[in-house]
């Protein structure tokens, strides 16, 4: 069990990572459901290929990505130039580790000429053999860019489904799932409706389709930290990993900001600690780092994604 830090533990500890990471020319990375100290010190904050995106963009050295194990190595492929650490070399994905290249070299067999859109979430092997990645926020438009009228996503079959309702084309899913936005079901969004009448809903496209139903928008994170700016409502109940209820209340102070159940909690992206920070940096340990052979296909399809646009 991590030590609770006291409110001037925490200040000095910040204060002496961002001396470190300056020193050692390195950029803290956050994503959005890390910890509330973790992203108050980091450099940047945001969602996982956002983060990946602006940091091969600045002239640091050392990527230290607070995060999940897939993420690194979504900043290793896109910055194979940097070191990338890890603080918590354990804090993985359960859906990421749901699907295997052989795998889904042995399902593109069976659907020969069928293109794979693969979510970022997931190993860079994978990547690897994917036509084209896709984000949350993008993966409608990345399928509909598509001239095909099948196509296979993986690993997140709610994703896909989500794709689905809103594309006329046919869509093959991997049974994949993230288990934090996956244990949140209809009947909970209901119970926090009641409470809340008057709060619009706002969902992740990780989430379920009876989720997505009874949301008033499905947005990715980027999208839920966008949304409430120039609207009136003053209460949103967020059907994300609790993380994001952070960001959300220091960009819109005079909101309301409600989980849509408390136990949207993800264990691997709380394991990461200021502690873990300060050791990173200091023994810089942890690497992260994916093999040229392996990064420069799973680079083609990010930047297949990118290329479309959104």
């Amino acid at each position: 069990m991590t030590k609770k830090l006291s409110p001037e533990e925490i200040r000095d500890m910040q204060a002496e990572i961002r001396a470190l990471a300056r020193e050692k020319k390195a950029v803290i990375l956050a994503h959005n459901y890390q910890v509330p100290e973790i992203q108050d010190v980091a450099d940047l904050a945001g969602d996982s290929l956002e983060l990946s995106r602006r940091a091969a963009a600045t002239d640091a050295e050392i990527i230290v990505f607070c995060g999940v194990h897939f993420m690194a190595e979504t900043a290793s492929i896109l910055s194979q130039d940097k070191t990338v650490l890890m603080p918590v070399i354990t804090a993985g994905c359960p859906m990421a580790d749901m699907i295997t290249p052989e795998d889904l070299a042995a399902r593109k067999a069976e659907l020969p000429g069928v293109p794979v859109v693969t979510y970022v979430n997931s190993p860079a092997a994978v990547k690897a053999l994917t036509d084209v990645c896709c984000t949350s926020a993008n993966a409608v438009s990345v399928v509909e860019s598509l001239p095909e009228n099948e196509v296979l996503m993986a690993p997140d079959r709610n994703l896909a489904l989500f794709v689905a309702s809103r594309t006329g084309k046919k869509i093959h899913y991997w049974d994949g799932y993230c288990p934090s936005h996956d244990r949140l079901t209809a009947t909970d969004v209901i119970q926090a409706k009641a409470y809340y009448p008057n709060a619009l809903v706002l969902a992740h496209p990780e989430c379920r389709p009876e989720v997505i139903e009874l949301a008033d928008e499905a947005l990715s994170t980027s999208g839920m930290l966008a949304f409430p700016k120039g609207r009136d409502e003053k209460q949103f109940i967020i059907c994300t990993e609790t993380g994001i209820l952070h960001p959300l209340r220091k960009l819109y102070p005079n909101r309301e900001f409600l989980p849509a159940s408390d136990k949207m909690v993800c264990p691997n992206m709380k394991k990461t600690r200021l502690p873990d920070l300060l050791a990173c940096l200091q023994n810089l340990t942890h690497e992260v780092r994916v093999p040229p052979e392996i990064a420069r296909p799973a680079r083609a399809a990010v930047e297949r994604m990118i290329a479309i646009g959104k």
